[in-house]
This record gives structure tokens, C-alpha cells and sequence, in this order.
């Protein structure tokens, strides 16, 4: 099988002159049936990285269909947000007397992958937002955050990503993101800190105010406790 598929999804990357890193989403330049297509040329690339690993694939009952198994994972999960367009994020107005305009903290569970070692990322994501004049579907957090991280990826980028893609699906200016995880390449190699835990913060707009950052970590606690139970 030749590379026809990559080639012909690069050629068109590179005749936008996109970015193609890890972390970033290449949904719009693959055309339908394609990523089928991909996934059978990655297929026969695993197959070739088993044979180099000297894996028996033919005989070896739990190796046959890996190479499968392992391309439909990397395509259609660990790095389904490169792949698959953003999840629509339907707005609704927030205007009048029944407008709100308050703190709203979104506790969301995020999977990614680290695009070092390609080991998993396993942690929260705490979404903050003092909404404007329209507000998302609660459940659109949740699903913006995971397409963000559904990448190769390193947890400073991520937190950037879901914080510029929140403030796009609101339109509000005051936006934080705190994402706690653990790391699967500190967990599972390298230095083998089984409790090691990494935390970074992107604080924006009024969220940078003492009070309303105070504010907003206090729910994280609350809402910490609260899972806990």
C-alpha cells in the first residue's frame, strides 16, 4: 500500500501553509472517506513496527490484529481532535433581566496524550467564565475541552488551546482554565513517579482580579471536595 492517502492530505496542508503539529486540528483539509483510508495505511506502518519489535503477528493469538487495533485507536481516539471538526457549540443569548452574569465553573475529565513519548494524560480540567451577552450548553465545556486534547499535546499548550477556543464559543473575555493531571511519561518511564501530579493555570480578563481569582479557585476547592465524596 503506498502513503498515497497522507500525501494527498499533506499536499493540501501545505498549499495553505498550515500548521501541522501534534496539537493542531487538520479536520478541514481531509475529505470524506478518507480517514478509512488512513487508517489502513497506518495499519500496515504498525504492522511494520511489530515486525521490528520482533513481534509474532501471524502466530502470537494477542498480536494478531494489533497493527488494526492500534491505527483505528490513534485515528479514532488519542488523536480523534486532529482529525474530527470541533463539536458545534450552540449559543444562547444572555441578555435582559434573567441575564447572568456571575462566575461559572465547569468541572470537566480530560484524556490526552503527550507528544514526547505518546503516553497518556489522564487529569481535570476546571473551565471558569463570567459569560457576556450569550452562553453555551453546559455540556459544550466538557465536549470543546475533550476535542482540544484528544491530540498530541503538552499540558501548557492544552491549557492555552481550551482557553482560546472557550472564549471564541462565548465571546467573553473572562475566561480561566486549571487543568490538574498526571503523566503517563513520568508514571510509566523515565523517572517513575507514580504520584506525581502537574498543574497549570491560564487566568484571563477579570480572572487576573485578586478577588475573582480567590473567587474562582475556591469553587475548584469546593468542587474538589465534592467529587471526593
Amino acid at each position: 500500500m503506498s502513503n498515497a492517502t497522507s500525501q494527498r492530505i499533506l499536499a493540501r496542508i501545505f498549499k495553505a501553509n498550515a500548521d501541522y503539529s501534534a496539537s493542531r486540528n487538520i479536520s478541514m483539509y481531509i475529505q470524506d472517506g478518507e480517514l478509512e483510508h488512513l487508517i489502513d495505511e497506518l495499519e500496515e506502518k504498525f504492522r511494520g513496527v511489530l515486525d521490528s519489535l520482533i513481534i509474532d503477528q501471524k502466530n502470537d493469538p494477542n498480536s494478531k490484529g494489533t497493527a488494526r487495533r492500534l491505527a483505528k485507536m490513534y485515528i479514532n481516539e488519542l488523536m480523534a481532535g486532529r482529525y474530527t471538526p470541533a463539536p458545534d457549540a450552540t449559543s444562547f443569548p444572555n441578555v435582559g433581566k434573567r441575564a447572568y452574569h456571575g462566575m461559572l465553573v465547569v468541572r470537566s475529565e480530560i484524556k490526552s496524550m503527550c507528544s514526547h513519548h505518546h503516553q497518556i494524560v489522564d487529569g481535570i480540567c476546571y473551565i471558569g467564565i463570567i459569560p457576556g451577552e450569550k452562553v453555551i450548553g453546559l455540556s459544550k465545556y466538557t465536549r470543546l475541552s475533550q476535542h482540544c486534547a484528544r491530540r498530541g499535546t503538552l499540558q501548557e499548550e492544552l491549557s492555552n488551546d481550551i482557553a482560546d477556543v472557550i472564549q471564541e464559543a462565548t465571546e467573553s473575555e473572562d475566561v480561566a482554565i486549571y487543568i490538574q493531571a498526571e503523566h503517563g511519561c513520568c508514571t510509566n518511564r523515565g523517572i517513575m513517579a507514580f504520584n506525581s501530579l502537574t498543574q497549570t493555570a491560564v487566568l484571563r480578563g477579570e480572572f487576573r482580579n485578586a478577588d475573582v481569582k480567590k473567587e474562582y479557585y475556591d469553587n475548584i476547592m469546593l468542587q474538589s471536595s465534592y467529587s471526593c465524596r
